[in-house]
């Protein structure tokens, strides 16, 4: 799997992480958590699974990072305030919308809108059914038509 696979999974995450040596790292634990969950796994699509491993894993790295490099933020806000002040309100509102959210809704909105897949295609590397993936991005745009109002 690691032959096979191992490129299509570094690709991801250096599409994520927009770091060599981090997507070098994050490849190596998808695998790692691939092996330690083996006996729980089914092989049906095995690269769906990988790539929604990669995925998650990589947006809790960023996560975890973001939480670390709070200072780093307040410096690059106070550089350019401008830009910064739209790209903090717009997270600040994602944020919000995403915590009243299923933790796999944020895989499949990254999927469907950042890497441009379609529904059918997120709904492969999700395993959801199309009307599900649907349901959720419905949800997700009501949650945030809701939130605008505040």
């Amino acid at each position: 799997m690691y032959i096979k696979y191992g490129p299509m999974v570094l690709r991801r995450c250096r599409s994520l992480l927009k770091d060599e040596d981090l997507a070098l790292d994050a490849m190596q634990d998808v695998f790692v958590k691939l092996i330690s969950k083996q006996d729980k796994l089914k092989e049906n699509y095995p690269s769906s699974l990988l790539y929604t491993i990669a995925t998650n894993h990589c947006l809790n790295i960023i996560r975890k990072e973001k939480k670390m490099s709070w200072g780093d933020e307040i410096l690059d806000r106070i550089v350019s305030t401008e830009v910064l002040e739209e790209k903090a309100v717009n997270k600040m509102f994602l944020d919000q919308i995403f915590n009243s959210q299923k933790a796999s809704t944020r895989t499949i909105a990254v999927l469907h809108y950042r890497d441009g897949l379609t529904l059918e295609e997120t709904a492969e590397m999700t395993s959801l059914s199309v009307s599900g993936v649907r349901r959720r991005l419905r949800k997700l745009r009501e949650a945030g038509f809701s939130m605008e109002g505040r």
